[in-house]
């Protein structure tokens, strides 16, 4: 069964607990997976689907430190429970450790050395992790290792 499935399955399981936040949750990322498939065409494959996951959760990071910055904790709060049920669908995350290993190991495949192939080492970074680390931890470890 795909993540497809699980999210609608997971969905129904909320409406008879009724969990209002995590139906809201679940029926915007399976609008988001229906809109993502007209888009490309086809049927999403579990990597997409995950990928729609993520941006999602990102969007939610976002909002939250936008409202922590305007002082709108109770929206805050709201948008961290939507991200703790996104999380549930999303790739295991890496530590930082292992994401600094990746960028040492990206490094010397492309030739990485100044500030300036900071573009060209993000590139190959994030297609080799596809998801599983946060794109801000990324950009710090590569930022920490093109400054050393």
């Amino acid at each position: 069964m795909g993540l497809k499935e699980n999210i609608s399955k997971d969905m129904i399981k909320a409406m008879k607990a009724g969990e209002k936040l995590r139906v809201s949750t679940l029926r915007l990322m399976i609008a988001a997976i229906k809109y993502k498939e007209i888009d490309k065409g086809e049927a999403l494959t579990d990597a997409d689907v995950q990928q729609v996951a993520t941006t999602m959760a990102k969007q939610r990071r976002d909002s939250i430190e936008q409202f922590r910055a305007g002082g709108r904790e109770e929206m805050a709060k709201q948008e961290e429970a939507e991200l703790e049920i996104l999380t549930e669908f999303l790739p295991e995350q890496m530590s930082e450790a292992d994401v600094i290993k990746v960028v040492e190991e990206v490094a010397g495949e492309v030739g990485a050395k100044s500030p300036s192939d900071m573009g060209k080492l993000m590139k190959g970074v994030m297609a080799k992790l596809k998801g599983s680390a946060d794109g801000k931890v990324v950009q710090g470890a590569v930022k920490d290792f093109l400054s050393k």
